[in-house]
């Protein structure tokens, strides 16, 4: 194995803001990181991984060492990849990848793609738009929380609010300029949510593996294949092939295919297994069904 290098970035800063409204506030800011990036050769073969930490307080985050070696196992496990046929397999996100989805659907009840109809989820507040074991809370006040924030970027309190319920969407994430193209209130998200936590439904990974049974592990996903407006998602992966609850080989060069409403009515389980510190906090989230197609 070799290094690509590693990074730190610490900063610590004070956000004030002010408008023609009368309003001025601010907060100090702290948050720092490091990360690392491995390269590992097997006879012809490379593969690169990587692995990080963050953290509102340095002291939370965690140490080099620790950082280091989960980027080394991380890529010399690519190593090997084997091939699988085309087919419908469930799929398990792993977490920091699963947050990506939480993201697409955040993206999808926000004003501006609300107000433009460029989502998929249009007119759905108060209606299912996921199975019911999703559940979302936005908590914009834990302390040392990534995205905590006693107002939005236009100086709106932030509220704690259920977001979605049992897989019904309880509310939009708007600004006041969005609010009012829809004729509605804003919801203090002016620059986005803040502090998304996805409720886990109690398994762990390896629970997660065993609920899957036979089917594919994405750790690593390329490309931008998503429609916005029909939700259609298609992206190039790579991870590993599971059998039984058992990690098999790994694979890359695929892609997984489905669509963005159907992929969130077929959630089965979401994992104990939450990269904290992080705003949009999920463990991994396991998937019924997806088309996965192998490269020839």
């Amino acid at each position: 194995t070799n290094s690509e290098g590693a990074s730190v970035y610490t900063n610590d800063s004070v956000f004030a803001y002010a408008n023609s409204h009368g309003f001025i506030g601010g907060y100090p800011s702290t948050r720092h990181s490091i990360s690392c990036s491995v390269i590992a050769e097997q006879e012809t073969a490379m593969q690169r991984d990587y692995w990080y930490s963050s953290a509102r307080d340095a002291s939370d985050m965690g140490s080099a060492t620790d950082i280091g070696k989960i980027a080394g196992e991380r890529t010399v496990r690519r190593l090997g990849s084997r091939p699988i046929k085309t087919g419908q397999y469930p799929v398990l996100f792993e977490a920091p990848l699963a947050s990506g989805l939480i993201s697409t659907l955040v993206n999808a009840i926000s004003g501006s793609s609300l107000y433009r109809k460029s989502s998929f989820l249009l007119d759905s507040l108060g209606k299912p738009v996921a199975s019911n074991i999703l559940n979302i809370q936005e908590l914009p006040h834990i302390k040392k929380g990534s995205a905590s924030s006693p107002f939005d970027n236009e100086g709106v309190a932030t509220q704690p609010r259920q977001l979605v319920e049992n897989g019904v969407l309880q509310g939009y994430v708007l600004s006041s300029y969005s609010a009012r193209k829809l004729g509605m209130q804003t919801t203090g998200n002016a620059g986005g949510a803040h502090n998304l936590i996805v409720q886990d439904t109690r398994h762990s990974f390896t629970d997660l593996l065993h609920l899957m049974d036979t089917g594919l592990l994405v750790t690593e996903l390329l490309g931008h294949g998503l429609n916005m407006v029909t939700g259609d998602y298609s992206r190039g992966a790579a991870g590993f092939w599971v059998e039984k609850g058992i990690i098999v080989h790994p694979v890359e060069e695929i892609t997984i295919a489905s669509n963005m409403k159907d992929m969130l009515n077929q959630l089965i389980a979401i994992g104990t297994d939450i990269i904290p510190h992080s705003a949009k906090q999920t463990g991994s989230i396991l998937i019924e069904q997806m088309t996965v197609a192998a490269s020839e």
